[in-house]
């Protein structure tokens, strides 16, 4: 069934660098070189039994320089197997798809236009 058909109510998206990965030095040299971030793995877990979890992130726009032969998207995989995360994840994408949530660290809530203006000052 095409992505868009598929009922939201079970799917989350959760951005991978800051939400997932440490990502402690930004950017860097364009590896996945941290830990994961604290709790992910129960957290994982826990919404994985209710949801369907992907993974969207800029790290696999397939336009991305490929990194020792790799695109971002198979560095991800290779990371959370690495840390026994990958049994929780059903995909890995750049777009941004239907879903019931996106967890993101860089997200603000949006209410209306004055509060998102106010909060960006912030």
């Amino acid at each position: 069934m095409e992505d868009f058909l598929k009922d939201i109510s079970s799917i989350i998206a959760i951005d991978f660098d800051g939400v997932i990965h440490k990502n402690s030095k930004g950017f860097h040299d364009g590896t996945i070189y941290d830990d994961p971030i604290p709790g992910t793995k129960e957290s994982l877990e826990f919404l994985s039994k209710k949801y369907t979890i992907i993974i969207f992130t800029c790290k696999s726009i397939p336009e991305r320089p490929l990194l020792n032969g790799k695109t971002g998207t198979e560095l991800i995989w290779e990371w959370l197997k690495k840390h026994d995360l990958d049994k929780y994840i059903s995909d890995v994408t750049y777009k941004k798809i239907r879903a019931s949530f996106y967890i993101d660290d860089k997200a603000i809530r949006f209410t209306n236009w004055e509060q998102t203006l106010n909060d960006m000052k912030g």
